[in-house]
């Protein structure tokens, strides 16, 4: 079956991104770093042919443009990011479904595929997150998981704090065999920030350096 990548971020607008970046580096700033991230992911993980990418959206908006354009889009719509998670899922055409959150500098597409690989084992795939969150979360999809009584696989779960990943898993059931990729981390503070430019101010010497030893 089609395999189903979601790309799960926020519309591009100043002041409505990454507030508690913005509190720390600025409202622009951090609307930079929301959109660059956005491109990365959209040049890189999201023009692989490995799998369908679907954008979800919030707030929802009526039709693609720009960065979103020849996207397959999904509007989030209401509630917690529980229930918006849930929903995208949901909506999806039959197969194998991988959600992954937008401010992650280092997802690259091995990551995607590997998640994808665990999921023809495995009920559900996480990849957790440095905070005991996860920065993704993917689903098989072929029969029902969700604790007792069915109930949703990502209710009752402690958003935004150490408890995420672990009542996620507990949700899930006993019954419910799991894999999880590589840790990652996103970038939600100053010292987060400086550190990824650092990173990307290396890589990008290291290049240079590459490219001026090739034409010697």
């Amino acid at each position: 079956m089609m395999r189903h990548l979601i790309i799960f971020t926020r519309r591009a607008q100043l002041g409505r991104v990454k507030r508690r970046l913005a509190a720390d580096i600025g409202a622009l700033a951090a609307l930079r770093f929301h959109r660059k991230m956005q491109a990365q992911l959209a040049q890189g993980v999201g023009k692989d042919r490995r799998w369908k990418t679907w954008v979800a959206i919030t707030p929802d908006v009526l039709a693609p443009n720009g960065l979103l354009s020849g996207t397959q889009i999904l509007n989030q719509g209401r509630g917690d990011l529980g229930q918006r998670m849930a929903r995208c899922f949901r909506a999806l055409p039959p197969g194998p479904a991988v959600l992954i959150g937008s401010d992650i500098p280092g997802i690259n597409a091995a990551h995607i595929a590997r998640a994808f690989s665990i999921l023809g084992r495995r009920d559900a795939v996480f990849g957790p997150a440095g905070d005991g969150g996860y920065w993704l979360v993917g689903l098989k999809r072929l029969r029902p998981i969700g604790g007792p009584h069915g109930r949703n696989l990502f209710s009752g779960v402690r958003w935004s704090g150490p408890h995420a990943l672990a009542d996620t898993v507990d949700a899930m059931g006993q019954r419910a065999c799991t894999g999880f990729v590589e840790t990652l981390s996103d970038v939600d503070s100053a010292a987060d920030y400086h550190h990824w430019r650092r990173l990307c101010s290396s890589r990008r010497g290291m290049i240079s350096t590459k490219l001026q030893g090739r034409k010697r």
